[in-house]
């Protein structure tokens, strides 16, 4: 059996500059390529993440959560987060069991537990019962408890990344808007050149070039992605990870089917 694991960014799946405004088409279709790919590969474990994007990243942005909660306004707006942060992911489970993928939602803030912004712990008996029986795991960005900071964001990468070095899944796709990773911003300068291939014991010349994210982005955009993964490839030298444009119609599936096809940005 092979073992994927996909996030669907929050780029990808919402309007990432106006707020609480999801792209339910775009949602639907990926589920569609999702289902394609179980249906034609019923061996595949499939473990499912998706961003934040307009929902939770502009109201961590206004309540600065990811530096850490203390006043009761904090507290508040810690409860914001995790409100429209679930919200999102109930559009994305609802689209996904409509098209047949038996998604089962995780909220890692359920039993996640931080130290400065550093994720110390995560219940993960419930993905792996999951994926065992057949179901579709389905987590997201979202709030956790942190001892030094109160409480704080915790990204999909790093649910994914506590998750890989458990779960040690084949690969790991990141579907995004942009066609993978590039040498500089391609939505700031038209001249930037894809990268089709990073190792990461030789990423600092690609990393330097990279920058946040195009709005709402309080985990650090593509150039934090890029090194949370990096980390997570040098921790488990077999896995690859795969960062691809989720825009073009059919490259989900075939990439869940497939996925050594050089489409994107592969880092190893």
């Amino acid at each position: 059996m092979r073992t994927v694991f996909l996030k669907l960014g929050g780029s990808l799946i919402t309007d990432k500059y106006t707020p609480l405004t999801p792209r339910p088409d775009v949602i639907q279709r990926l589920a569609q390529e999702c289902a394609a790919a179980q249906a034609q590969a019923p061996d595949l474990r499939l473990l499912l993440g998706h961003g934040s994007g307009s929902f939770g990243h502009m109201a961590a942005r206004r309540y600065q959560t990811r530096a850490g909660v203390t006043t009761a306004a904090d507290w508040r707006g810690f409860a914001e987060v995790s409100r429209v942060a679930a919200q999102l992911n109930r559009l994305v489970a609802d689209a996904f069991g409509a098209a047949g993928v038996p998604v089962w939602s995780l909220a890692p803030s359920a039993s996640a537990l931080c130290r400065d912004g550093e994720l110390l712990t995560l219940a993960d008996r419930s993905v792996s019962t999951a994926l065992r029986q057949g179901l579709t795991p389905l987590v997201y960005g979202d709030v956790a408890l942190d001892e030094v900071r109160g409480g704080t964001i915790v990204s999909t990468e790093e649910v994914f990344d506590w998750l890989a070095r458990r779960l040690r899944p084949d690969f790991i796709l990141l579907a995004g808007m942009v066609g993978g990773v590039y040498d500089r911003d391609p939505l700031a300068d038209a001249s930037a050149q894809p990268v089709p291939l990073i190792s990461a014991a030789d990423l600092t010349p690609v990393a330097d070039g990279l920058g946040g994210s195009h709005g709402a982005d309080v985990t650090g955009g593509m150039a934090s992605k890029v090194r949370v993964m990096s980390n997570l490839v040098q921790a488990l030298p077999g896995l690859q990870v795969r960062f691809f444009s989720g825009e073009q119609p059919g490259a989900v599936t075939r990439l869940l089917l497939q996925p050594e096809l050089p489409i994107g940005t592969l880092l190893r």
